[in-house]
């Protein structure tokens, strides 16, 4: 059965999918769902109650993956709430983040309303402006209940912009839940995206939109054959810089030619030595080979050697829960050369971008008019060189950091909305940062070098987190019995205590005696001889009225 999510909650997921991407793991350990209404006074009749046999089983747990994510001006924007002085203790929101090809899993046994037990979901785009997120189209979702036996799929081709360039998006959603015996099911939720090919920044909105020659710098200490009219957003003449972002990748600060795919899974798995069960959220990407700078001499080459999976698992105790997290290896080429190894041993590679001053023309002769990229440089005769020392032949603009996430993981004891164990962990296959230096901040005239962050723009291909969370002693699978009532006599008739009111009596035989005193009422009245009104003599002319004497007594 196909179904979406009602319109006033498509916000909120989007806004949910997004942040759960882009914040720490368990850094709310609540799960936000539908509050369960209260009654508003003391005397109020309770939530009438579920009719009959109701899970045992509660387990909750997500997990979420993204396949790209793009972040200006990261941790600079205040996260705003509804509550006076809460938002000061929640990290800061970037200015603008876009994700593509996001896959959500959810289930939680103790949400209020039905569709809220398992939410699958998987969206081509996302957006959060300032921590806003609108709503995005193109997605497909799935909740339960009621059960689906089979998932919903979809597909768009999204728009190209300066920001990023997808190419065909695909996504699938499947929530199942039982209505007997709840999570207890083959999968309680699972999605996936697959994104044909995708292409990120052809220009750094962040940075000042000056040319090369509006810095604070004498031309003739640059190399010969420098172009000082290339812009500082273009990275000077790196990137592609204005318009759109190419499908191939070129002029792309990162981009990724072939096919990257992503799953977001949430299922009951055995306990050994248990008949009860373990709450699992599993979070895996295939991803292909990545390109930085591609289409210039000094484009590099990543080559995905391991695939990245984070698998966590809740038992309901600490002790015999874990974390499993397979760690991606990296290798950084360039001309078929591996210049780095980005592994669990050396997770981060600073890349620096500079200009070309004059000792380097010198050395190596007539130069392209483009940066120096991690000491190599393009010349016209001699190709691709290696700078041996960089002190005094290149003027330092920003740094490419390159690293993969290491494991972030925590854990919690719970007490509501049961008592159990919760366990996540979050993780990034790999990130690209763009750093400015100190140089570059005196080379900006005035406001330009105050208003520059520390960091102006964050790419982030395979985000991952994971999340579980189960009773003490695992999750029951069974279902309750509806209890005989009082005397062991089977109810009779179709009514079977229905609402009560204060006085404690049967709304259905109230009305019914209600009923049989009206009808009674009216025949007794249509039974009843009546006698007939005297009408009233007419009188000629009216005379004023005067009493009659009272007679002695």
């Amino acid at each position: 059965m196909r179904r979406r999510l009602p319109r006033s909650a498509a916000l909120p997921a989007a806004a949910a999918l997004l942040l759960l991407s882009a914040a720490p793991a368990m850094a709310d350990p609540t799960y936000p769902t539908t509050p369960i209404p209260q009654p508003a006074s003391s005397g109020q009749a309770p939530i009438s109650a579920p009719i009959g046999p109701q899970p045992l089983g509660q387990a909750v747990g997500d997990a979420g993956t993204a396949l790209g994510i793009v972040r200006l001006l990261p941790n600079a924007v205040p996260t705003s709430t509804i509550l006076p002085g809460f938002g000061a203790t929640l990290p800061k929101q970037s200015a603008l983040e876009a994700g593509m090809g996001l896959s959500s899993a959810s289930a939680n046994s103790d949400a209020y309303l039905s569709y809220e037990k398992a939410v699958a979901q998987a969206s081509p785009l996302g957006l959060s402006v300032g921590g806003n997120a609108p709503q995005t189209p193109g997605s497909v979702v799935q909740t339960a209940l009621p059960d689906n036996p089979q998932p919903i799929t979809g597909g768009l081709n999204a728009p190209s912009n300066p920001l990023l360039n997808v190419g065909l998006l695909n996504g699938s959603a499947h929530a199942r839940w039982s209505p007997t015996l709840g999570p207890c099911v083959d999968t309680i939720a699972d999605a996936s995206t697959s994104v044909a090919s995708l292409s990120l920044l052809n220009v750094i909105p962040s940075l000042p939109n000056l040319g090369l020659d509006k810095l604070a710098l004498d031309p003739s200490t640059l190399a010969k054959g420098f172009d000082l009219t290339k812009g500082l957003q273009s990275l000077g003449g790196l990137l592609q810089g204005g318009g759109q972002t190419a499908a191939s990748g070129t002029g792309s600060l990162l981009s990724l030619p072939n096919a990257l795919s992503s799953r977001s899974q949430v299922k009951l798995v055995d306990i050994p030595g248990s008949k009860n069960k373990a709450v699992q959220s599993t979070s895996t990407l295939q991803g292909a080979d990545i390109e930085i700078l591609k289409g210039t001499p000094l484009a590099l080459s990543i080559k995905v050697a391991s695939q990245p999976t984070l698998k966590v698992t809740s038992t309901g105790d600490a002790k015999t829960s874990k974390v499993e997290y397979t760690a991606p290896v990296l290798t950084i080429e360039a001309g078929g050369k591996v210049l780095y190894t980005l592994d669990a041993a050396h997770p981060t590679k600073d890349i620096p971008i500079g200009l070309p001053l004059a000792g380097l023309s010198d050395q190596f002769g007539q130069l392209n008019d483009i940066p120096v990229v991690g000491g190599l440089v393009s010349t016209l005769t001699k190709g691709i060189q290696q700078v041996g020392n960089t002190a005094g032949t290149v003027l330092d603009l920003g740094v490419l950091r390159l690293s993969i996430a290491g494991l972030d993981q925590k854990s919690a004891a719970m007490t509501t909305p049961f008592k159990g164990f919760q366990l996540g962990a979050s993780a990034r296959m790999f990130d690209l940062q763009l750093l400015p230096t100190t140089k570059l901040k005196s080379l900006l005239p005035g406001d330009a070098a105050s208003n520059l962050p520390s960091s102006l723009a964050q790419l982030s291909i395979g985000e991952q987190i994971a999340r579980a969370y189960a009773p003490t002693d695992g999750v029951v699978c069974g279902s309750t019995t509806t209890p005989p009532p009082a005397g062991g006599e089977a109810p009779k008739g179709p009514v079977k205590n229905l609402a009560y009111t204060g006085g404690a009596y049967d709304t259905v035989p109230l009305f019914w005696s209600g009923t049989a005193m009206l009808l009674l009422g009216v025949v007794m009245v249509a039974a009843m001889p009546g006698s007939r009104r005297r009408p009233l003599p007419i009188l000629a002319e009216e005379k004023p009225f005067k009493p009659s004497p009272r007679p002695r007594e």
